[in-house]
């Protein structure tokens, strides 16, 4: 017999329903966080066995007209690699009537809406024997149409060099609609233009967070109490390298050193990392659950247990960024990203999924 009187059972907590945010299929880099660029500093290739890569980025022109490669001459400390464009014709008469250049489809292509307005910023240097000019362009499918451009220069500097990394930040208003437009950066002039941290944003995120307009609603409208993140195996990662280190996702994002997830085989920039998360949680009304590494990782690899004692203060470390005063160590770097109040962080997640890997333990010898 089953009594089921509204007074027989126990009232669930209004905190039973939530949500669970994985970086898996793109759900972050390429779904939720507005980011358009793929592979933004040409970092990607590291740690997918090809350094060099800077897929999905292509090259506009053929070798007798373009030479692109990698090296690692950037300005930022944790993001060494930069893109080298090499131009061997010059000008509309030994150029291709286009130019030349390098082309991003971002996630499967980029999303343009006519009216909406996206921020554009790069890091850039020049080496050329006279002006170099070239073009950040955002062109639609098929016909190629330019939807929205401008126009940088090299003319700024007296002798049309320009040695040293400049900052370049601009907005483009795009004329037109595309949903599977790419970014191109082009050029008619001969010289050398070295590239890095190229980003595209759309202006209107919500509450300018960062996060997609139409999936935030989507999360949103499933009204979660919690939301837990960020992940899943993510957290783990198939070898601990290759694990989520929050450590490394926060402060300046051209200086986040980006990683191969192994577990999803492919790369982020982590420009949607923990402090981000930790935003989208207070957005969304929700409790934050952050699930923090404990020494295994979802390739059965664990670390000896007398090795433990950085994770568990990397985990002190994370909780007193979300939680810690603005004048603690870690509250203070929360509170330089622009949120000095703490977080409402109150559950962690221990590990991931941890309850069925083979070995259940730790090496090394262990003690109750």
């Amino acid at each position: 017999m089953v009594d089921g009187s509204p007074n027989s059972g126990r009232q669930i907590p209004n905190t039973f329903l939530g949500a669970f945010f994985e970086e898996i299929n793109h759900a972050g880099a390429g779904g939720l966080w507005a980011e358009l660029v793929n592979n933004r500093g040409f970092e990607g290739g590291i740690g997918s066995g090809n350094p060099s890569s800077i897929y999905p980025w292509s090259v506009i022109g053929n070798e007798s007209v373009i030479s692109v490669s990698t090296d690692e001459t950037s300005c930022f400390e944790h993001n060494k690699v930069a893109l080298r464009m090499e131009v061997l014709c010059n000008g509309p008469k030994s150029c291709p009537p286009g130019g030349v250049g390098i082309s991003n489809p971002g996630f499967w292509g980029m999303s343009i809406e006519k009216g909406k307005k996206y921020k554009l910023a790069l890091h850039f240097k020049v080496k050329a024997s006279g002006p170099f000019h070239f073009q950040v362009s955002v062109a639609g499918s098929g016909n190629a149409i330019n939807m929205a451009s401008l126009t940088l220069s090299s003319a700024m500097a007296s002798d049309n060099n320009i040695s040293e990394w400049k900052a370049f930040e601009g907005i483009l208003e795009s004329k037109e609609t595309n949903h599977n437009s790419n970014l191109q950066i082009t050029t008619t002039t001969r010289g050398i233009l070295w590239l890095d941290q190229v980003s595209l944003m759309p202006l209107d995120t919500y509450k300018g967070h960062g996060f997609r307009m139409d999936l935030f609603k989507m999360v949103a409208d499933l009204k979660p109490k919690f939301l837990r993140f960020p992940g899943g195996c993510y957290v783990e990662g198939l070898q601990l390298k290759n694990g989520f280190q929050w450590k490394n996702t926060i402060g300046a994002w051209e200086e986040r050193p980006g990683h191969y997830g192994d577990v999803w085989k492919y790369w982020t920039d982590d420009g949607f990392g923990y402090f981000e998360m930790l935003q989208l949680a207070e957005d969304l009304g929700a409790l934050p659950i952050w699930v923090f590494n404990n020494g295994m990782s979802a390739g059965s690899e664990e670390v000896d247990i007398s090795a433990l004692s950085p994770f568990v203060q990397d985990a002190l470390d994370g909780i007193e960024f979300a939680k810690g005063s603005p004048s603690s160590k870690w509250g203070s770097v929360r509170a330089s990203m622009g949120h000095p109040k703490p977080f409402d962080l109150r559950s962690v997640a221990v590990g991931n999924e941890n309850c069925y890997q083979q070995p259940l333990h730790y090496q090394g010898k262990h003690s109750l």
